[in-house]
């Protein structure tokens, strides 16, 4: 009998291969909108989104998009996985100039169908908004479906490694400088210029990354920017209250109204920022000093300044304890640190790197290797760039643009001899 009713589960496909039909298996995607949906309009105060991962639709004003990559030119049916919150809910779903709906229906877990729609290859934008005179509803999922079987859907799968907030953020891509071996570097040399229209909230622009910290500017609001250094104790905690005082990251200066303090949540230390309206278009030059101090710790001081006013002002000086080391691991890193940002486009140029060894000689920088976070290099975000710009470096993140670059390429700017730092050491501020 068990032989006999396996045969006549196969029966019909070898019916219908024999008429010559070819039966394809859909193949399906849930897209979680907690960690794939962005209000259309960017709202750092956007609420919508609740903690569970629920996305509530309350008024027909409320637009909200979901995002994900399709491999190749394809024909995708769309359904919405969520429920009505009253007793009629009508959701518009828009896809390019393609305007379809769905009825949800009052049960906790359903799906409604919306339609088919084409999509190419590269990001897919799918808007979700109620129909005026609509009851709030819930959505939980955006379901596609395909009938290629090479197709390829890239996105925010699931929340292992809290992902929801990692893919919301967005990708955060890297340049790491090809400097001098065997020789002992003192100095980190670097400028950037922000284009116009690329510097959105929760964008950090780091220009001089160290083996012990970090050192850049970045947008923390409508109407506060800062330029923020930062060292690392080297005891290993994201509570800087458990830091023992013999690894304590030490406060040596500080410029004029820059605020110095402990900071976590990222490995721990010493941090300071200096609250500056650096503008977009500008070029500004970041320079960092490290030097041991000969008896088992290291002094870290950096400064800041407009490039065409040449100005310099200090940020700070920190010690280091357990640290006996000159310059190491330099990089530039672009990153967004606001998951409600997360879906705006940010880039920046990285110019003119140098290395200042402690014989005073300085050593042109020209060589970097583009590199990605787990974000980027898992697939959760393909949204990422980065290369040369004849004589800079650029790096790109976020807005779900389709024109990725590749990971783990090296690329060579070109030299600029000339431009090589000419600095007052002697009034340098202290």
């Amino acid at each position: 009998m068990h032989i006999r009713f396996i045969a006549s589960l196969l029966l019909p496909v070898m019916a219908a291969s024999a008429m010559g039909i070819t039966i394809v298996q859909a193949e399906q995607w849930q897209i979680p909108v907690a960690g794939n949906a962005f209000p259309a309009n960017p709202n750092t105060h956007d609420r919508s989104l609740r903690r569970d991962g629920v996305l509530i639709l309350r008024d027909a004003d409320q637009v909200h998009s979901v995002f994900f990559h399709v491999s190749s030119d394809s024909e995708l049916k769309l359904s919405v996985d969520g429920r009505t919150l009253g007793d009629n809910s009508t959701v518009g779903v828009m896809v390019g100039d393609q305007m379809l709906s769905c009825e949800l229906a009052t049960s906790q877990k359903s799906s409604a169908t919306v339609g088919t729609v084409r999509a190419p290859s590269g990001y897919m934008r799918v808007d979700l908004q109620l129909t005026d005179g609509s009851d709030p509803a819930q959505i939980e999922q955006l379901i596609v479906e395909a009938t290629s079987d090479d197709l390829q859907l890239d996105f925010v799968k699931n929340n292992d490694g809290n992902m929801f907030y990692w893919g919301r953020r967005g990708p955060s891509v890297h340049l790491a400088y090809r400097i001098p071996q065997n020789v002992d570097l003192k100095y980190a040399y670097t400028e950037i210029t922000v284009p116009v229209g690329q510097d959105p909230i929760g964008s950090y622009f780091m220009a001089n990354g160290f083996g012990e910290g970090y050192f850049g500017m970045q947008v923390n609001s409508e109407t506060e920017r800062r330029v923020l250094f930062s060292v690392w104790s080297p005891f290993r905690t994201d509570d800087p209250t458990k830091i023992p005082k013999e690894d304590r990251v030490l406060t040596l200066a500080k410029g004029t109204d820059v605020i110095a303090r402990d900071f976590g949540n990222e490995g721990s230390g010493g941090q300071s920022f200096l609250r500056y309206a650096w503008k977009a278009g500008r070029t500004y030059r970041f320079l960092t000093e490290v030097v041991p101090d000969g008896s088992g710790n290291t002094r870290y001081t950096s400064w800041f300044g407009d490039k065409e006013k040449k100005e310099w002002k200090l940020i700070a000086s920190f010690q280091r304890p357990k640290t006996d080391k000159h310059l190491s691991g330099f990089h530039s890193f672009l990153e967004n640190f606001s998951p409600a940002m997360g879906h705006v486009q940010r880039s920046a140029q990285y110019g003119n790197q140098w290395v200042g060894d402690v014989q005073g000689n300085w050593h042109e920088v020209t060589d970097a290797k583009f590199t990605g976070d787990n974000t980027a290099s898992g697939r959760h975000r393909l949204d990422f760039a980065g290369g040369i710009d004849g004589k800079v470096f650029y790096l790109k993140n976020g807005g779900f643009f389709s024109d990725a670059v590749e990971l783990d390429q090296r690329f060579q700017r070109q030299s600029t001899p000339r431009t090589q730092p000419e600095i007052d050491w002697q009034n340098l501020p202290r």
